[in-house]
This record gives structure tokens, sequence and C-alpha cells, in this order.
């Protein structure tokens, strides 16, 4: 990991072990800024405040080694990542994180830009810092409760999964309940309206494109002496008068110019053409002349149809301005309302159904939650019986821990094995660890039953406890060996360097009996010039590491003496290690 512009640290380089690696330094040398570098680079919050006075920017930059495959693998992919191969199974992730001195933000996974947001998720599965801010965390009852849950695994996480899923799923059942219930009355009013509306549109019985035809039927009704004489006329002009058959009217001046023509229309083929043309318009003016003469007879004027048709048409404006504004959209309002009507109508049935599927949803959820209430009081006598263990050897034999799982008794709530209890997202339980300090003092929650250096003491064996059971490949101490120190801080040591049997370890640590176990140790060093720290981080070779060690032990890193503490600290550790 490269740091450069972070508070004290003007440029770094940190080589991390694959075992337990100790940073350490002297107060003010820039130690915190080795981890706020991880949280940045694992989408911690940032802040202007960290960029090193008179940089532009801080910068941090990581090359991790991940399984591509795995969730973490996946995830960078998907956010367009590149990895580089280095084995099997295995691959090269690069990680940088920038904040410039205004306090925006940047970040890239792969060489790819990707939201903050994204880093944070990759943390979830690559990495878990355990640091003072966790120690306050873990305080709470809900973290505790959360810690709990990690730890027992699959016999908590399957069964809250499922009672997680119940839960969501009697809330929207209930959700449901409320809004038939507690609005009854604006859905009764909307269902009156409806039956208004349906009865009035059942009523005239409208028929699609009626509107259209009655409006051209009053139109004819209201003009029908006009219509009748100019028909009428038209015909005479046609056919004659009957009254005078000798009148001149068209079709007798056609017919005398066919016969005109009927004597020479054998010797011209154009005149026969004309002869021919002559005769079809004969033919089309006596066809018209019928149609006119049909027509005229039949128009007749009957104000009584001619009322009740503007009367058709007025109910139907009435029914369009109300719910058209075609007559088509009023039958559609008409096709929807019937359906949405007998949704309304049949809310009685919906109740009850639902009411029936909120008592056999409760009843599956508290069947749930009695699953999951089991596994977390198994899993709380063992991870307590754990971190009690861990007590004795940090120098605090007589101290016991306890994890109550209990659950709170309330009127309206789950019924649970003949108790009706209190429950939520998260189940039913109430889950706190208890400290009793030495023999005969009561159990108390841990923030008030330790003192300052027995809370250290027991924040960090409920870490170690808790990081034994957490899948991720890499863990981060700071400082949480505060306030330890003796045979207790050599046991510190002793147990974080078990832990990195298994996965990578890097501790920020100001002891030398927790340094001494680590594979490798990194100083971070000042200098200053006399205007503004500069701080770097440095791999310590074996001479190099006894003079720290001496410095840490005794403030004299050229000390013989120190330097002979040391060294029975560095073989004590390696002893330790061998006997595995």
């Amino acid at each position: 990991m490269r740091i450069r512009g972070l508070g004290v640290i003007e440029d770094a380089v940190l080589e991390l072990s694959p075992g337990f690696t100790a940073v350490t330094g002297e107060t003010g040398a820039g130690k915190t800024m080795v981890v706020t570098g991880l949280g940045l680079l694992f989408g911690g919050r940032s802040d202007s405040a960290l960029v090193r006075p008179g940089a532009e920017r801080a910068s941090v930059e990581g090359r991790l080694v991940v399984d591509p495959k795995s969730a973490a693998g996946v995830a960078a992919a998907d956010a367009g990542a590149e990895f580089e191969p280095v084995g099997k199974d295995k691959a090269e992730l690069i990680i940088s994180r920038s904040v410039s001195s205004e306090g925006r933000s940047r970040a890239s996974l792969g060489g790819a830009a990707v939201p903050i947001g994204v880093l944070g998720g990759l943390a979830d599965d690559l990495v878990a810092m355990h640091g003072q801010s966790a120690q306050q965390s873990l305080l709470q009852p809900a973290r505790q409760r959360q810690a709990l849950d990690r730890y027992a695994g699959p016999a908590v996480a399957e069964p809250l999964a499922e009672y997680k899923a119940c839960f969501d799923r009697l809330k929207k059942v209930e959700a449901m309940l409320e809004e038939l219930t507690t609005r009854a009355r604006e859905r009764a009013q909307e269902a009156d309206l409806l039956r208004f509306g349906l009865a009035e549109v059942e009523r005239l019985e409208p028929v699609e494109g009626e509107d259209a035809e009655l409006g051209a039927e009053a139109e004819r009704l209201g003009h029908a002496d006009t219509l009748r004489t100019a028909s009428g006329g038209a015909h005479m002009a046609l056919a004659g008068s009957p009254d005078d058959p000798a009148s001149i009217n068209a079709l007798s001046l056609v017919s005398e110019a066919s016969r005109a023509l009927e004597a020479a229309r054998h010797h011209d083929p154009a005149l026969a053409e004309v002869a021919q043309r002559l005769d079809e318009a004969s033919f089309l003016l006596a066809d018209v002349s019928t149609e006119l003469a049909a027509y005229a007879d039949s128009i007749e004027a009957d104000p009584r149809r001619l009322a009740d048709v503007q009367q058709r048409i007025s109910d139907l404006n009435s029914l369009m301005r109300k719910y058209g504004p075609k007559l088509s959209d009023v039958l559609a309002w008409s096709s929807d309302g019937a359906l949405r009507l007998a949704e309304l109508e049949g809310d009685d049935d919906r109740i009850a159904a639902l009411a029936e599927e909120r008592t056999a949803a409760r009843a599956e959820l508290a069947g749930h939650a009695a699953r999951v209430s089991a596994g977390r009081a198994q899993a709380a006598d063992k991870f307590a019986a754990a971190v009690t263990t861990e007590l004795a050897e940090l120098a605090m034999p007589h101290a016991r821990i306890e994890v109550p799982v209990t659950q709170k008794e309330v009127a309206g709530g789950l019924d649970v094995e003949g108790r009706t209890v209190a429950f939520g997202p998260t189940g039913i339980d109430d889950v706190e660890l208890r400290l009793a300090p030495h023999p005969g003092a009561p159990f108390l929650p841990i923030a008030k039953g330790a003192s300052g250096g027995e809370l250290s003491r027991v924040m960090l064996a409920v870490e170690v406890v808790f990081a034994g059971s957490d899948p991720v490949p890499t863990f981060v101490f700071d400082e949480v060996d505060a306030g330890v120190g003796g045979k207790a801080a050599v046991e510190v040591g002793r147990r974080l360097a078990r832990l990195a049997r298994s996965a990578q370890v890097v501790v920020v640590t100001h002891l030398p009996q927790v340094a001494a176990f680590a594979d490798r140790q990194l100083v971070v060093r000042k200098a200053n010039d006399g205007m503004v720290t500069r701080s770097g981080v440095v791999v310590l070779d074996d001479a190099e590491r006894r003079r720290e060690l001496a410095r840490m032990l005794a403030g004299l890193e050229e000390s013989e003496l120190g330097q002979a503490h040391a060294d029975e600290l560095l073989q004590a550790a390696a002893a330790d290690r061998q006997r595995g």
C-alpha cells in the first residue's frame, strides 16, 4: 500500500506480511494514518482535513490478491475492474482513492472509476477493521447482536433469512389490511359514485358511433321541407311534371337527342361512340330521377321523432361531459368502472382473506423466531465461554462473561412458545454482553462492569473470538491493546499471532510484547525540517527490529539492556510459533 499526502505522511510504502504485520513508531509519527489510509482504501469517510498541509490531495493505492471467482472478485468485475493473474485462482487487483484539499473524493478499482460505495462493498468480504471506534460500537446492544449472529454462522443466518422474508410479507399484509379498514369510508363513497355513474350509462345503453348517426338524423329531420322541395324540384327537372306529360324535361330532351342520331350512328364510328355515351347519360338520368322520387317520398316532417332524437343526443352529451369526452371514452369508463366496483364490493371478502393470511404469517413468523432465538442462545453460551477463556489468558483469571438472550413480553406482540413478546426486523431477542470482573461481582453491561484497562482487554478478547469466526482474509487492529501491559500484553501478542496463522493480520501497536510476535515489523518514522513533519514507513531487519523494540521498552534504542530484553521477547515469540 502506498500513502501520499495523508496527515503527517508525505510519501510511504507499506509492505505488509502475509501473516502478522506490526506497525510501530513514536507518538505523533503517524501510525494511525496507516489505519486511516486502509479505511479510505475501503470506502471510509473522507475529510479534507486529512490532506497534508501544502499538498493538493491525499492519495492511497493498494494492491490486493483476490480470487476473481469470490464474491469480492465478482463484484469488482461487475464494476468494470481488470485483474492481473498472479497464480492459480488468484489475481492482483489495484485499488486507489484520493481526497482533494477541497474535499472532493475519487476512487478507482482495477483501472475503472467507481463510486466510493463500491469500495465499501468490497470491504465486507476483504477486510475487518477493529479499533477504538469498533470498540465503542461493540458497546451498543444492536452491534452485539450482529456480532453474535455472525459468530453463530448458519445456525442463525439461515432461520434469520427465513424470518426476515416472512416478516416483510407480514408487514405487506398488515399494510393492505390497514388501508382497507382505515379507508372504508372513502372506498364506500367511491363505490356509490361508481354505482350512480354505471346506472346512468346502463339506463341509456349507448352504442359505439350512435352519436354521429343521431346527429345526421337530426339534421335531416330539422330540414325536411327544404330537402323534400329540393329533391322534388330536381326530379321534376329530370322527369317532368306528372300533370303535364308534354312538359320539357331533361329525360325527354336526351331521348330526343338520341333519336336524332339513331339513323346516322351506323355510318360513322365516331358518331356511334357519341350516341352510346348519350344512351348511357339517359340511363343515368333515369336512375337519378327514380332515386330522387323515392327520396322525396321518404322525407316527412316528424316533429315527435325530431324531439326524440334531440333528447337522445342531449342525454348522450350529458354522459360525455361526465365520463367522456367521446362516446367511446364513456364506454371504456363504464367497463373499467364495473371492474373497480367489483373490486370495491369485494373488500369484505379481501379483508377476511387478508386477516387469515396475517394469522398464518404470524404463526409462521413465530416458528422462525423461535429457531433464531434458539440458535442465538446456543451461540451465546459458546461465545461467552470463549471470551471468558480469553480473559483468563489476559490476566483476568476470575472474570466471567455472559451473553443473555432475552425477550420482552408486550401486549399485542408475537405468540412464541406460549409467550407474547415484542418482535422486529431482526427477531424477538435482546442481546447484551455482561461482565462480572471478579467472584461475587454481579454481571453488568461491559461498559459499566469494567474499568478502563479491563474494558480494553474485554474488547480485545471479544474481537479475537469474533475475528476467529469471521470469513474475511485480512484483519486490522488499531491499538486495541491500549491499557494492557505486562503478561497480558504478551498474551495479546500470542493471540494475534495465532489468528495470523489463518489470516493476514495488521496491528498498530505501542506494546513491544505485541510487536515481538509479528512476522514483519514496520516502523513509522518522522523527520522534522523545522517547518513540516514528514513521516515514512520502513521495513525493519533483525538488528533494526531489536533497536525499535528496545526503544518501545525503555525509550533508548541503543540501550544494551533494552536490546537484550528485546532479544528475549523475540526468542519467546519464536518459541511460541514453533510450539504451534
